[in-house]
């Protein structure tokens, strides 16, 4: 196994799936990165209490991870968009949801953008770590996510930092460009973003992505690999997401790799 490689896989064990380090010393300064007590603060919101995560499941929740929510819940249920992804490799829905062998919940077969089959007002709390850039139309995807989430429900996203990884060249998003989207109900097929993504995204910070022609070929079938990322999101934008759906923002930290804000209906 060649250097690259290793350094990969070392990366895809930690919580940021998609991040290529170029050093081990940087994937050591991620973890340093993270204070405990930035959880401890918010666990309350998460003890004992009925989940939903989007995607996963996520190094970033498990015990070692700078939120150990896994450890700490009572039930957890689980949206993926397919029952094969880049991520997760082949899930099986009958097996329920699964962490660390464990089945913590059910698990969907769903498009995050639409969650119309699950009961409103029935989740404690929601959990989305580094896919909301994933998702076309981000803004649609939360309304789905708040209408299922009770009274006191709450909201924590992690979305990577562009400075981090293969992003760092783009542009973040504008808030305004998001309203548009959901306004146009822009769909999860759209490559809206594909050029400017092609000329910016760094294939040296994303070997998985292969050479120009690999990663052109695989983002033409975005919808079947999802593997995208559509926008680009700082703490400003994560914030005026939360102000749109009128979400108290409970807390917010701002990591070497991520940015996590966590707010309650």
């Amino acid at each position: 196994m060649n250097k690259s490689k290793k350094i990969f896989i070392l990366c895809k064990n930690n919580w940021y799936k998609s991040l290529y380090c170029k050093t081990k010393k940087k994937i050591f300064n991620y973890r340093k990165s993270i204070s405990i007590n930035d959880f401890l603060e918010i666990e309350k919101f998460f003890l004992n209490k009925n989940g939903l995560e989007i995607g996963g499941p996520s190094n970033f929740f498990n015990k070692e991870g700078p939120m150990p929510i896994y450890e700490k819940m009572g039930t957890l249920d689980n949206i993926n968009f397919s029952s094969s992804t880049t991520w997760t490799g082949t899930i099986n829905r009958e097996n329920g949801f699964l962490i660390d062998g464990r089945k913590v919940g059910k698990q969907y077969i769903a498009d995050a953008t639409n969650l119309s089959f699950l009961k409103n007002y029935y989740y404690d709390f929601i959990l989305s770590c580094n896919n909301i850039e994933h998702i076309a139309n981000p803004i649609k995807a939360i309304e789905q996510w708040t209408s299922i989430l009770n009274k006191k429900g709450t909201l924590v996203i992690v979305a990577p930092r562009k400075e981090s990884n293969f992003d760092h060249n783009r542009a973040i998003v504008k808030f305004s460009h998001l309203i548009s989207d959901y306004k146009n109900n822009m769909e999860e097929k759209d490559l809206t973003h594909l050029k400017e993504i092609l000329r910016l995204h760094d294939l040296e910070m994303d070997p998985p992505a292969g050479t120009k022609e690999q990663f052109k070929e695989r983002s033409l079938k975005n919808y079947e690999n999802r593997c995208l990322h559509h926008h680009v999101f700082d703490l400003n934008i994560l914030k005026d997401i939360y102000n749109y759906f009128n979400l108290s923002i409970i807390k917010t930290v701002q990591l070497d790799s991520d940015y996590i804000i966590i707010g309650q209906k």
